[in-house]
């Protein structure tokens, strides 16, 4: 017989994480405080749960996918939160992205309550989760990982363990970090070069294929091209790599001068109201600098 699995958090990336791992066999209870994904999970056999707790209280193994440190916090410890209704030996995986200092804290608190905590955010886009092809990176105790490694393999190509806990957040912070680096890159840039007189689509086949090549480039040159800033994770919400990476600076006294140019390029976006836009949406920054856009050139009429 399989353990039991709870899910919490069925939003764009987890709604099909859980399907997954209810594919592969595993009993599956389900919670979020919207009712559609819920519904949908429901009717390919899931069990809906009534809170966190209520979700903890019935499985062996419990996953969460959640956007954020603070929402992470309240659903673990908060009012009908999982730690008062798991019981000692729950195994608690956090596969969202969340900063590093409170995901020590989070075990910290855990331990004391005999649950067995590790970090497994995730990479890839809604597309990979529907495929089971987003990569894991894995913090925390290495007998935990080969336990509910079997959970793991239905939902990603690349399960990745990177050491004790925090270690999967400090990898995923890395790899958004250089991510998003690349994005700002590209919002200061291109602009420039319509604003010099180059042909956008010119450029951008010269980028894409030569040495500045990236997969933000790949991702969001052509999006740019046709005015379009509605796929990807929105710029308000990916900032919060920037505040954690500003918080392991501060206490590490590790300099990060590239990071922090990239985190006022994100400040800028937000504060011209583009946070909603996705991370491509950061060159409109630079467009209404140069009053220039990045864009198709409009064949005649």
């Amino acid at each position: 017989m399989k353990e039991k699995i709870g899910f919490i958090g069925l939003g764009t990336m987890g709604k099909w994480m859980a399907l997954n791992m209810l594919k592969a066999g595993f009993p599956m209870r389900v919670y979020d405080i919207n009712p559609a994904p819920v519904r949908f999970l429901a009717g390919q056999g899931a069990a809906a749960a009534k809170s966190p707790a209520d979700v903890a209280a019935e499985v062996d193994w419990l996953f969460l996918s959640l956007p954020d440190t603070e929402l992470v916090e309240k659903v673990v410890f908060g009012e009908n939160g999982v730690a008062l209704g798991a019981e000692p030996g729950l195994v608690l995986v956090d596969l969202s992205t969340i900063s590093y200092i409170p995901t020590l804290e989070i075990y910290r608190k855990l331990k004391e309550k005999g649950i067995l905590f590790a970090d497994a955010p995730v990479s890839g886009m809604e597309a990979r989760a529907k495929e089971a092809k987003i990569t894991v990176m894995f913090g925390g105790d290495e007998g935990l990982f080969q336990k509910v490694r079997p959970a793991l393999d239905a939902i990603g190509n690349q399960i990745v363990y990177m050491g004790a806990v925090g270690s999967g957040q400090l990898t995923k912070l890395i790899n958004q970090l250089l991510f998003n680096i690349s994005c700002a890159g590209l919002a200061e840039v291109l602009p420039m070069a319509v604003k010099l007189g180059l042909d956008p689509e010119k450029v951008a086949q010269v980028v894409t294929t030569g040495t500045g090549r990236s997969f933000a480039a790949d991702f969001f040159i052509p999006l740019t091209l046709e005015n379009r800033f509605d796929e990807g994770y929105p710029v308000k919400s990916a900032y919060k790599d920037m505040i954690s990476a500003a918080e392991i600076s501060a206490h590490k006294s590790i300099p990060l001068p590239v990071v922090n140019a990239t985190a006022v390029t994100f400040q800028m976006a937000i504060a011209e109201g583009y946070g909603d836009l996705s991370k491509g949406g950061l060159i409109r920054v630079f467009e209404k600098l140069l009053g220039t856009e990045f864009r198709k050139t409009k064949e005649a009429k």
